[in-house]
């Protein structure tokens, strides 16, 4: 079956994470993604990871993370001959994505007008941290530095400790998600149109729409969210040590916590709104803190879920791979065979599954330059 970008060409003039993720997306989803890099500096992900001998063969596992289905050329875009190379490129994409600096795409004569003049039909994405306009479009920035500007740290953490970062680059993540978004969005409107877009991406902006309950609660009555650690508002809701591990309590609705004091066998603890569970947190917290010592996180979890109450026991990465849901879905593409990599490795695919026709990886990262020939002589034929 068919996939939705089969047909559709993406130019990537992206590092580091969230702009060739955004691509990467189209990319599982069928289309032809070019990446373009620098043959002397290529994608700094290339090499950066937890493996030193693919970070130094340019292979790191920062790149394989967003790499499979892309084919790589090297082009020194400040160069007027590689110039011509991408431009040619560009009459025959549909998308084209950059994360440099706001202004060094216009500066070297490719920003999105140059660009359209050739391709009116282009859609041309600009992935910054600020966006390319006011007071802050020039400045530069990676995810724990946008997680900082945000706000999203200061609510981070425990009243003790705090601010405290992600552990995962998730704004990085959510950046090339919203950015996959909006290049479906603006190839969809395309399509009823028959104009090119130019997108403009900004880190800052997904970290705001990523506390969007939080934002619209602080413009209402100026409240600022608090760092509350593994606690929640309502004690129901909320991370307890069990006899062996920590158990993650998910009762968060009026039904569920009158079902989770139900099976608790404390009735008497079930509660008719939220403002009767808020004025009685402290109580619920001190309940359910003892209860929850009599059996082991696993034990808890099983239980609770066989009786639909939202509960899990806190994993760590191995853990959480080896659970069969994961294998399940096949959210974890598996590569056998790679050029250039001794044994197996794993990546993510997508974070949904169609019914036909869906994600699916067909090819392994490139080594950087690898299909140099085979682009240039795709445009020699073009040409003739």
């Amino acid at each position: 079956m068919t996939r939705p970008f089969e047909g559709i060409r993406v130019i990537d003039v992206t590092h580091v994470l969230a702009g060739p993720f955004a691509a990467y997306q189209l990319g599982v989803l069928g289309a032809d993604v070019i990446k373009v890099e620098h043959p002397d500096e290529p994608d700094q992900s290339r090499q950066s990871g937890s493996d030193k001998a693919l970070n130094r063969r340019n292979m790191g596992t920062g790149f394989l993370t967003q790499a499979s289905n892309k084919r790589s050329i090297t082009l020194d875009l400040k160069t007027p001959e590689d110039q011509e190379t991408l431009k040619e490129l560009v009459a025959t994409a549909d998308v084209f994505v950059e994360n440099y600096r706001p202004g060094a795409m216009q500066a070297l004569g490719l920003g999105y007008e140059a660009l359209a003049a050739i391709n009116p039909r282009l859609i041309y994405a600009s992935f910054s941290a600020f966006g390319q306009e006011g007071p802050r479009g020039k400045q530069t920035a990676y995810d724990h530095v946008i997680q900082g500007t945000s706000g999203i740290m200061a609510m981070t953490g425990t009243k003790e400790v705090h601010p405290i970062k992600f552990g995962s680059p998730a704004i990085d993540y959510a950046t090339g998600m919203t950015g996959a978004f909006a290049l479906a969005s603006a190839l969809f409107q395309r399509e009823r149109t028959g104009r090119g877009q130019c997108v403009d991406m900004a880190m800052l902006d997904v970290a705001m729409i990523l506390m969007s309950s939080h934002l619209t609660a602080y413009l209402r009555n100026g409240w600022h969210p608090q760092p509350h650690g593994n606690t929640n508002p309502h004690a129901t809701n909320s991370a307890y040590e069990t006899k062996e591990g920590l158990l993650m309590l998910g009762a968060s609705n009026l039904r569920q916590q009158k079902r989770l004091w139900t099976v608790l066998e404390h009735p008497e603890m079930i509660k008719r709104n939220n403002e009767e569970r808020d004025a009685d947190r402290a109580r619920e917290a001190a309940l359910l803190a003892e209860i929850m010592r009599a059996r082991t996180a696993a034990e808890w979890e099983a239980y609770l879920q066989a009786r639909h109450v939202p509960a899990a026991r806190v994993r760590t990465m191995a853990e959480a791979v080896a659970d069969p849901q994961i294998v399940t879905r096949g959210v974890i593409h598996r590569h056998k065979n790679v050029p250039g990599i001794e044994g197996e490795f794993g990546v993510p695919l997508a974070a949904f599954k169609f019914a036909h026709g869906g994600p699916r990886i067909d090819t392994p990262p490139p080594q950087l330059g690898q299909h140099n020939e085979e682009i240039r002589a795709e445009l020699a034929k073009r040409r003739r």
